[in-house]
């Protein structure tokens, strides 16, 4: 009896739960994006650190990630329940050393000390920030969607929220640092390495307030009882092997990655198509302001189409669209930069009918993997997603480095002809492919559609309807 009477008492889920969840992706971007859109800008322009070091850099640091993502995941799951819940503790123990481990990545006041130095400065850091804190609060914050509410509807809801919460971080810093880093220098727009380290510090600050606003604001509803039979045999080996059978996972992996190949290219080429190509940071601005625009529509349609015909069809179609936008801009390469503004617009509407749905398609792999294995791994499962998406993150950055590098970019070369050219080349077709790539994998292999996902509703609510009788 007075557990029923627990039971009624928890607040219904509601509009609290998802402005509190939005939070949390709004504080995770003030750090992510910053490090995946200008991180390689900043140290190529003001450190004078090659854009080929800075990519392997990013690359190294996910296989470190490969050990922290899945510990930390196994860590979560193996969390002893509190008050707060299981995921949210980790949220409040950590925005503080996330925050901090940013703001050291962006010191201006060393760009004098020796390359090596640099290089070493900028990896500590990174490790620091990427694998070990914002992994830290990122894995709980993840997982902690499938534990504030079971209904699919709710979780959608959660995936819309977690990407305005990722837009509007987006339009601060796509928007903030545009406007406020770059000097003239003979001409030339030029990033400021002093007004950038002042934002970074900025961004960290308010990171740390949108952190406290979704511990706040959230509440775990979904607090699972695993017997001493799951616990035994819910070892690392196991998890790792199911995870290998599991199709549903491996395949939304993989769309992760390419997923992100297209976006964080499509962010980090913003830094020098507009600057170097256009000469405009201001319009970069723009862009920003109208990607938030497109992202804005993209939440407005995606839950009644993705109701209607399923997450994964509507994303192909929409990533579909994002390839043909791409490709004319690649062939018409327009001079005037406000006719480049408006068709990013259209690339990132593309993009974000999948942003909209993407987190609650790691939800609907998560119970068909508690179908499939008879065991409920909201974090571990989580956590593979998450090394996956980082190394997207790996692999746009190391790639948007390599080929800048492959094209001659430097600090002295990144107003020539050649360079801005295949800085152009750069920001369409790597998108483009990234984008049919994702299409593909969503069509082809991913293999819940409308039909299946709502088929494992139905059978995990008969499957829980008996476990508590």
């Amino acid at each position: 009896m007075k557990a029923e009477n627990q039971a009624k008492a928890v607040r219904p889920f509601g509009m609290r739960d998802k402005v509190g969840y939005m939070f949390g992706d709004f504080g995770n971007d003030f750090t992510f994006i910053l490090s995946s859109s200008f991180l390689l800008k900043f140290y190529t322009d003001v450190m004078g650190v090659e854009a080929a070091v800075v990519g392997v850099i990013m690359m190294i640091a996910r296989f470190v990630d490969a050990f922290t993502d899945v510990a930390m995941g196994r860590i979560c799951d193996r969390s002893k329940m509190t008050p707060a819940g299981k995921f949210k503790p980790w949220i409040r123990r950590m925005c503080g050393p996330v925050a901090i481990a940013s703001f050291l990545m962006y010191q201006s006041s060393l760009a004098d000390m020796p390359m090596s130095f640099k290089v070493v400065y900028l990896f500590v850091t990174y490790i620091l920030w990427g694998s070990i804190f914002y992994t830290s609060i990122n894995i709980p914050y993840g997982s902690m969607a499938s534990a504030i509410s079971p209904e699919p509807g709710d979780r959608q809801s959660l995936s819309t929220f977690r990407t305005m919460g990722a837009t509007l971080a987006g339009m601060f810093v796509g928007a903030g640092v545009p406007m406020l880093a770059y000097d003239t220098v003979d001409g030339n727009a030029v990033l400021s390495g002093s007004k950038f380290t002042i934002i970074a510090g900025v961004f960290s600050l308010l990171a740390v307030g949108c952190y406290m606003l979704c511990y706040a604001m959230t509440t775990e509803r979904v607090k699972p009882e695993v017997s001493e039979e799951a616990k035994n045999s819910n070892d690392l080996v196991t998890m790792l092997k199911n995870a290998v059978k599991n199709r549903a996972l491996i395949s939304i992996i993989v769309a992760s990655i390419v997923m992100l190949l297209a976006q964080l290219t499509m962010q980090a080429m913003a830094n020098y198509v507009y600057p170097n190509f256009y000469g405009s940071p201001e319009a970069q601005t723009a862009s920003t302001l109208m990607m938030m625009v497109g992202m804005v529509l993209a939440a407005v349609v995606s839950k009644p189409l993705a109701n209607k015909f399923g997450k994964a069809e509507v994303s192909v179609v929409s990533n579909i669209a994002a390839v043909v936008v791409c490709i004319i801009l690649f062939i018409v390469r327009p001079e005037n930069v406000w006719v480049y503004v408006i068709f990013q617009a259209l690339c990132w509407l593309g993009l974000g009918v999948f942003s909209m749905v993407s987190w609650a398609l790691i939800t609907d792999v998560i119970d068909y993997s508690e179908l499939k294995n008879g065991i409920r791994e909201d974090g571990s499962i989580y956590a593979l997603y998450s090394f996956a998406r980082k190394l997207g993150q790996a692999a746009s950055s190391g790639l948007t480095g390599a080929l800048l590098s492959m094209i001659g970019y430097s600090a002295a070369t990144a107003f020539d002809e050649e360079v801005v050219n295949g800085i152009f080349n750069i920001s369409t077709i790597v998108p483009a492919i990234g984008f049919g790539l994702l299409a593909a994998v969503l069509w082809f292999w991913y293999p819940l559609h409308k039909k299946e996902v709502d088929a494992n509703v139905e059978a995990l609510k008969e499957k829980h309807a008996k476990d508590t009788k």
